[in-house]
């Protein structure tokens, strides 16, 4: 897959795959102003945890790119109020935080004049960007290792390519297993409301040529009932120091697994650890009950003035998960903890 997000160097643009257009369209969005960027995150043009973290950096970058003629005390002020805007675009995911975070880390701790901090916080974005690649690979080939030849993995929402900058955190083990020449097969639940299965992970596996069906969302358990699902791997917008936090349908997934003593593994880097929070700690976001009251928001599919509950995230405690996938290896949870709790 081409990447989702980039920084274009001759312009200083962030340029994104616009993913609410797929995949019937492919149509690339160019930014200059840092807002820009919060808006795509929060109407979700770009979506994903690692993707969202990549954007809010560069969203930074901009910011910087906006301020740097500045005094040093205005530029820090005004940076101030990028990241606080920035960090309003969507509540749950972690990686906006820590990506924010890593940013006014460096402005802050900086001598340099304004204009030297936004060359180093251009080159800092550019650098999360690479390695988000790099992370998602070393996922990949530490995911690959549980996947047998022959296995076919049920995904829920999109957590390949297009939800981080390039190659996927759920969906890296697969692509690692087939470089392998492992023959995986994926089955991608639709994911109601805005079927990120449906259109994009399907989408992207087709693009690479990667087997995948795709079932309703209300039909995962059958299929696991039937045998028909030998793993399931998720992706994740953030893992506390007691559950998963991904997208709203995973904790039904999660148990039918247990229930089937199917193996239920999540897949991310340690950016969307926030291992400080706990349940009770996280903001769960609600959208816009359009999102449910309507097909991708042009078929109306309930009654005219009927309340729509429109949560965006669930949660998924550890004890329904057998094992985590981070660019280190593959660990129970309680192994997890132990290792990056500090």
């Amino acid at each position: 897959m081409i990447p989702s997000i980039e920084w274009v160097d001759e312009e200083n643009k962030v340029k994104m795959i616009d993913q609410t257009l797929l995949p019937h369209e492919l149509k690339f969005l160019e930014f200059e102003d840092y807002r820009e960027v919060a808006n795509s995150i929060t109407v979700m043009n770009i979506r994903g945890a690692p993707a969202i973290g990549a954007a809010a950096s560069m969203a930074m970058a901009l910011a910087t790119l906006e301020y740097k003629d500045l005094s040093k005390d205005e530029f820090l002020e005004k940076m101030n109020e990028a990241a606080n805007h920035m960090r309003k675009a969507r509540p749950t995911a972690s990686n906006l935080f820590w990506a924010v975070n890593r940013m006014m880390k460096i402005i802050e701790n900086s001598n340099g004049s304004p204009s030297e901090i936004s060359e180093e916080i251009v080159e800092e974005a550019k650098l999360v960007a690479q390695e988000d690649v790099n992370v998602n690979k070393s996922i990949g080939k530490h995911g690959a290792e549980i996947l047998a030849d022959g296995d076919t993995v049920l995904t829920h929402c999109n957590a390949g390519s297009l939800a981080t900058v390039q190659y996927g955190t759920a969906l890296a083990p697969v692509r690692a297993a087939i470089e392998q020449r492992k023959k995986i097969s994926v089955v991608a639940d639709e994911t109601r409301p805005r079927l990120q299965g449906a259109r994009l992970t399907a989408y992207e596996c087709q693009y690479d040529k990667i087997p995948v069906k795709v079932c309703a969302d209300n039909s995962s358990g059958l299929l696991m009932k039937l045998g028909k699902i030998d793993k399931v791997i998720v992706g994740t917008d953030r893992v506390s120091s007691d559950a998963v936090f991904n997208k709203i349908g995973t904790y039904l997934v999660a148990l039918a697994a247990k229930d089937n003593n199917i193996p239920f593994y999540v897949a991310c880097p340690r950016s969307t650890l926030s291992l400080k929070d706990t349940i009770d700690d996280v903001e769960i976001e609600q959208r816009d009950s359009g999102e449910v009251s309507k097909i991708l928001g042009k078929v109306q599919v309930t009654p005219e003035g009927v309340e729509c509950l429109n949560y965006a995230f669930d949660i998924t405690p550890f004890r329904l998960v057998t094992g985590i996938i981070t660019e280190d290896g593959v660990f129970t949870p309680e192994e997890m903890l132990k290792k990056y709790k500090e």
